[in-house]
């Protein structure tokens, strides 16, 4: 892993207050602070934070989603993708999955409706679903299941980078595991380098190669698996683990 997918340099991202924007004051809430870090190219690293400590507002900066005031984000390759913890609220309901898959493909053009079609049903086997899931709604579907559609259209352009935003927080144990397991078969035979966003410190050590955690905007600690986990080097990181029942 001599190449990097993604680096993070010196990252700050704040917000207005609007309360005290209406009141004319101007001030600013700091959302991410002096953010570092770098991934891979085939490297999952987790992030693990409470909530509202910034995870999701940096996943977005990443995907241009989230304007940074300062600092750099460098791509060796464009448009990462994003999977959300809510696959029926990512997913458009008035479209059948087959539609909703192949919009990628015709936004980027190139393709003609039958190599489109074919991509839809190869993308469908690969996430581990039914072909004549094509021509459902995602109403239609398990949580796990519009999860996994969720998965195949932010895969469907092959990109290099994946943001997984706290993908199986919404699902149920047994599903959270099948989830989990295709992501990582996906990792694996596509190449992929994952940012993998989580609360959850058991779901991000099966997932991850090096971890970092984030608290109050600041990345506190990072480093491989077994040296985060096995010999934490902050306060906040020893309390996750015991909360979790690990230490």
């Amino acid at each position: 892993m001599e190449n990097f997918v993604l680096q993070v340099k010196d990252l700050n991202i704040s917000y207005t207050d609007e309360a005290h924007h209406l009141l004319g004051a101007n001030r600013k809430k700091v959302i991410c602070k002096n953010i570092s870090f770098s991934i891979h190219e085939g490297e999952i690293v987790g992030l693990l934070g409470e909530s509202g400590c910034g995870k999701s507002t940096l996943a977005k900066a990443i995907v241009n989603m989230v304007k940074a005031d300062s600092g750099e984000i460098s791509l060796s390759a464009p448009h990462p993708m994003m999977i959300f913890q809510d696959p029926y609220g990512s997913l458009n309901p008035a479209k059948k999955i087959g539609w909703i898959l192949e919009e990628p493909l015709k936004i980027r053009g190139g393709f003609s409706k039958e190599e489109r079609r074919g991509k839809v049903l190869s993308m469908l086997e690969k996430v581990g679903l039914e072909t004549k899931v094509a021509d459902h709604y995602p109403n239609q579907l398990s949580g796990g299941q519009r999860q996994r559609v969720a998965i195949g259209v932010a895969l469907m352009l092959e990109p290099k980078l994946l943001i997984a935003d706290e993908p199986v927080s919404a699902l149920d144990v047994t599903i959270q595991a099948q989830v989990i397991r295709l992501l990582l078969k996906l990792h694996k035979e596509m190449g992929l380098s994952i940012l993998f966003i989580s609360h959850d410190l058991r779901v991000v050590y099966q997932m991850s190669d090096r971890v970092m955690v984030m608290k109050q905007g600041m990345i506190i600690e990072q480093g491989d698996l077994e040296s985060v986990y096995g010999n934490p080097q902050t306060t906040y990181m020893q309390e996750l683990l015991n909360s979790a029942g690990i230490h």
